[in-house]
Formats: C-alpha cells, sequence, structure tokens
C-alpha cells in the first residue's frame, strides 16, 4: 500500500479541528463540514486562524501526521511533529556526504540537471502548444542557452560554479515566464522574480505553489528518514529545510510552473483572486487559496511515468519516491542521485 503524500488544508477562518475515534473531524461555527480519516492523511496545514485539540495533536504526531500552521497568505509561522523517525546511521550517512566538497558537487550537478532540463522542457512544450501565441524565437533562444549550459555544466566540479550556473539560468528561464502566458495578459504579467513580499498576481501564484511544495517535500525526506535540513545545493541555516529545498528544485518547473501557467491560461483564477497591501504586496485572497489549492491537490493525483524506476506512479508518489532515490544513493545503493526527468 502506498501513501500518496495526502494533505489537509484547512483554510476557512475560526475553525476548529478535533480527534473523533480516528477520525480528523473540521468544524466551523459549530457545524461539522468534514470528517477525515487519521489514517488517510499525511499532514494537516492550517491556513490562518485555524485551531487544533490537544487531543487531535497527540494523535496526530503519533501517526506520523506532521501539522503546519502557516499566515492566512501563505507563510511559515510553526510546525508540529512526533520523533524524528529514520534510520540514524542513513543521517550520520548524510551528514558526512554533505561535508565532502568533492561528493556533494556531483548531487547538486544531479540535481540542477534535473531543474535544468525540466525548465528547458516546459519551454519546449509552450513552443509547441502555443507557437502561434507566444514569442517562439525569443523562446527557442533560451532554449538553445539551456542546451549549451547542460553541456558546460558536465565538466563542473565545484558547486560554487555549478550555483553560479543555476542562477543565470533562473534569469535565463524566468526572462520568457512571461511569454509562456498566453490568456488574461492585461492582468497577469511577469517581469522578475519577486519574492519577500511577491508584487504582481505572477509571483503571488509562484510563491503559494512553492511554499505547498516544499510542505510536501520535506513531509518526503522525513518519511525516508532523511534529515530535510542537510541539503547539498542549498547551504545550512538554521530554520531552512535545506535537502527539501533541493528536491524541489526539479520539481518546480514540471509541477508549480506549469500548474500556475494553467491556472493563468485557463482562466481557473482571474484578477479577483487576489488582494494588495498598503505596502505593494500581492497576495491570494481566501477564495484564490481555495482555487490555488483545490487545483494542487488534483494535479498531484495525476498519473505519470518514472523515466528511472519505469513504473506509474500519481505524482504525489514522486516527491516520495525521489527523497527515497536520495536515500538509496546516501546508503550507497546506488551509484549517483537519479533527478526526475520531465518528458
Amino acid at each position: 500500500m502506498k501513501r500518496f503524500l495526502n494533505t489537509l488544508f484547512v483554510m476557512t477562518q475560526k475553525s476548529y479541528l478535533k480527534k473523533d475515534g480516528e477520525t480528523v473531524v473540521v468544524v466551523v461555527n459549530k457545524v461539522v463540514k468534514l470528517r477525515v480519516p487519521l489514517l488517510t492523511i499525511q499532514g494537516i496545514v492550517c491556513f490562518g486562524n485555524v485551531t487544533i485539540s490537544p487531543f487531535l495533536a497527540g494523535a496526530a504526531t503519533e501517526h506520523g501526521v506532521t501539522i503546519t500552521f502557516l499566515s492566512a497568505y501563505g507563510r511559515f509561522l510553526a510546525r508540529m511533529e512526533g520523533p524524528v523517525s529514520g534510520n540514524v546511521l542513513l543521517r550520520r550517512a548524510q551528514y558526512r556526504l554533505s561535508d565532502d566538497r568533492a561528493r556533494t558537487a556531483a548531487v547538486v550537478r544531479n540535481i540542477l540537471t534535473g531543474k535544468l532540463m525540466n525548465c528547458k522542457t516546459v519551454l519546449q512544450r509552450s513552443v509547441r502548444d502555443h507557437g502561434d501565441k507566444i514569442d517562439g524565437p525569443k523562446v527557442q533562444k533560451a532554449i538553445q542557452r539551456f542546451d549549451r549550459e547542460l553541456a558546460r555544466m558536465e565538466a563542473v566540479d565545484d558547486v560554487d560554479e555549478l550555483r553560479g550556473i543555476e542562477g543565470e539560468m533562473g534569469r535565463a528561464y524566468f526572462d520568457v515566464f512571461d511569454d509562456l502566458i498566453t490568456a488574461q495578459k492585461a492582468d497577469f504579467t511577469f517581469k522578475t522574480r519577486t519574492r519577500r513580499p511577491p508584487l504582481d498576481r505572477v509571483n503571488a501564484l509562484l510563491s503559494f505553489c512553492y511554499t505547498l511544495l516544499y510542505h510536501d517535500m520535506r513531509s518526503a525526506c522525513e518519511t525516508v528518514g532523511l534529515d530535510p535540513s542537510v541539503g547539498f545545493l542549498h547551504r545550512d541555516r538554521p530554520g531552512r529545510h535545506s535537502l527539501a529545498l533541493d528536491l524541489m528544485e526539479e520539481m518546480r518547473p514540471f509541477f508549480a510552473d506549469r500548474l500556475v501557467l494553467s491556472m493563468i491560461n485557463l482562466r481557473q483564477v482571474d484578477a479577483g483572486s487576489f488582494t494588495v497591501s498598503e505596502s505593494g504586496a500581492v497576495l491570494l485572497n481566501e477564495n484564490g487559496r481555495k482555487v490555488v489549492v483545490t487545483a494542487y491537490q488534483k494535479r498531484k493525483q495525476a498519473v505519470i511515468m518514472h523515466p528511472f524506476v519505469h513504473e506509474n506512479m500519481h505524482i504525489g508518489v514522486l516527491f516520495q519516491s525521489q527523497a527515497l532515490l536520495m536515500a538509496r544513493f546516501i546508503r550507497g545503493d546506488m551509484d549517483a542521485y537519479a533527478p526526475f526527468l520531465w518528458r
């Protein structure tokens, strides 16, 4: 039996979550809105003013269900989890590997190969599917640059140089991202990546989807026994889960970026899905967050063929699959980490 990394997202303000037997019960204004068996979920994410009974909190941590608290707009606040799981020998091997610059460079190169190739595929699919609506030559030029950098990266053994290539290609990718938006151009214009805070609607969508993906990738790392805080591409920093960020990189273009483009181009979100604060930050409102979370969860149920393990799997399982491949590599069961390459 495979767990699909199912996550319960609670966004209705003043919701109260409690335990009833082995069931999570969501109550709003004293009315039961939802019942979910505890064994069917892997995480609970609470947005804004959402409270949880101590009995549910205790049962959730006993069952390995992580509870995450975010602000109403998706900013991380806190996380509740039970005892650390996993094989101590695996984590010790992970720590040793992260301190070995030569071996770390090989891991980083494979992670970035996955990221850059998936970015390239996003661009190629846009040219194929919307060639008559976008600036094809401009996007094709970016694709050719990805080809050159991927070839150059094969001979690079320095982590900092690899990080530099990632930064350059990230800018090249986002330089043409606006061209991939084919609908609602008056309301959804992208100039550059802005994060804290997002300054336009496209950045607000990207940041929100990345937050959700970050939550799932951290859970995937913990599920297979890895320490999500110790990574390779991202440097260690207190409060940051570097390995989760590492494994996110190959998923961002394939999963999150494509989801954002689909929601805009299919008009699943519109200008009414956002608010603008006094500081100029553009944020999803409650209705917008519900639309995005629904689309995110639906996308996780899509089935794909994994090119390395040669199995059909839900995308929700793909996150855990990549964490498992990383764990197998760290244990020495594989010669190298195999990134997910979208085709």
